[in-house]
């Protein structure tokens, strides 16, 4: 028999359409879910430890792990990313290994240093998209050089 709703349908739709829109969102769009998705984990956590619930502390710390093991570490360019992917690589790994002992200590501000420290990489990120649709247009301009155009 037919049922109105079904979890199971529910879930694999769900999973199905963030599949799509990932296949169709751009790279830099895709990192700042990333990063929002820690920084909202990591939220979620501190409430849930806040309750005095265990299970959301745990699950949420897991998934901010998670991410920024799987999703941000693996997406370093470690071959031409420099300096630059070296420092990010070294942040994530801090930053999940605080995580870590902040579940197992049940430590607020251990997770309170870990989103102050994704929190201005995030934000440095978004600013790129701002002002690297302005910059690619004219790249001059984006250093504040006069830019001269020859007829």
């Amino acid at each position: 028999m037919f049922s109105a709703y079904s979890p199971r349908a529910a879930n694999a739709y769900q999973r199905i359409n963030v599949e799509t829109s990932m296949h169709t969102m751009d790279q830099h769009q895709l990192v700042s879910l990333l990063y929002e998705g820690v920084l909202n984990s990591i939220a979620t956590a501190r409430g849930s430890m806040a309750r005095g619930d265990v299970l959301g502390k745990v699950n949420g710390i897991s998934k901010a792990v998670r991410i920024l093991e799987e999703g941000l570490s693996t997406s370093l360019d470690k071959v031409d990313g420099g300096e630059l992917a070296e420092n990010l690589g070294a942040l994530y790994d801090y930053c999940m290994r605080r995580l870590i002992l902040a579940n197992a200590r049940n430590d607020d501000a251990m997770m309170l240093e870990v989103m102050r420290l994704i929190e201005p990489v995030a934000q440095g990120w978004n600013e790129i998209k701002k002002t690297g649709t302005a910059a690619s247009a004219d790249a001059p301009a984006a250093t504040g050089q006069p830019v001269l155009v020859e007829a």
